[in-house]
């Protein structure tokens, strides 16, 4: 599958992973985040067992919300993010840009397209993580997880439409760039385009398992030379 990448207007960004190179136990941080919502009553079978490393709790809202109890999930909510932030924050300092990651950066923007970061890391981890490997001021766009309700965080099409509209954009003008499913799904499902990258959570088999066309880079140096509006 090919790519006219010159058509998109903005290039944004899954951070870890992706853009950044970061420590966080994702199993770890699934079992934090699962344990929660047992110990609210929401049974296994409603969890989301698929092995997956980067935790989604739309099965533990669903059963929730089926129940009658929309209403605790704004403290629910709170609680996940609570936890999953502090699990973040541990290594935080061990975040280091992946190589090529900042020169792609100042190259999208020398070439005037607009760029942003679309995560599922909290606010408070996102900003200390990427000012700290000096990519926050070559950004025109920060959403992450905790900036609205849980049900429009990645995989959702809406947190990609949350992007768009901060940016001044159509979801199809972006080109988004991800190592996990979450963010392909995000991005097909919002009209965005997408390229996986090999430097985070999927190897080149788990792209070919997915049964999708997907344009498959080993890490975003791989792009520096592909943007050139001259």
């Amino acid at each position: 599958m090919t790519l006219d990448v010159i058509s998109y207007k903005a290039v944004v960004f899954d951070m870890d992973g992706t853009l950044l190179d970061t420590r966080i136990d994702y199993s770890r941080m699934t079992e934090l985040v699962y344990a929660e919502m047992r110990t609210i009553g929401v049974p296994e079978e409603a969890l989301d067992g698929s092995g997956s490393t980067k935790f989604n709790i739309e099965g533990g809202v669903s059963y929730l919300v089926a129940e009658g109890r929309k209403h605790e999930l704004y403290e629910l909510e709170g609680r996940i993010n609570g936890r999953a932030k502090d699990l973040e924050m541990e290594n935080a300092d061990e975040a280091r840009p992946v190589p090529g990651a900042l020169e792609l950066l100042m190259l999208l923007r020398k070439q005037g397209y607009l760029t942003g970061v679309l995560t599922r890391g909290s606010r408070e981890y996102a900003e200390y993580v990427l000012t700290l490997c000096g990519a926050i001021e070559l950004l025109d766009v920060l959403v992450c997880r905790d900036d609205h309700p849980e049900k429009d965080a990645k995989p959702s099409p809406q947190a990609m439409k949350h992007v768009a509209e901060i940016l001044g954009v159509l979801t199809e003008d972006i080109l988004y760039i991800g190592d996990h499913s979450y963010d392909h799904q995000c991005a097909r499902d919002s009209g965005a385009g997408f390229i996986a990258v090999l430097t985070g959570t999927y190897d080149q088999e788990d792209w070919l398992r997915t049964g999708e066309d997907i344009p498959v880079l080993g890490s975003v140096a791989d792009m520096l030379g592909m943007f050139d509006r001259a």
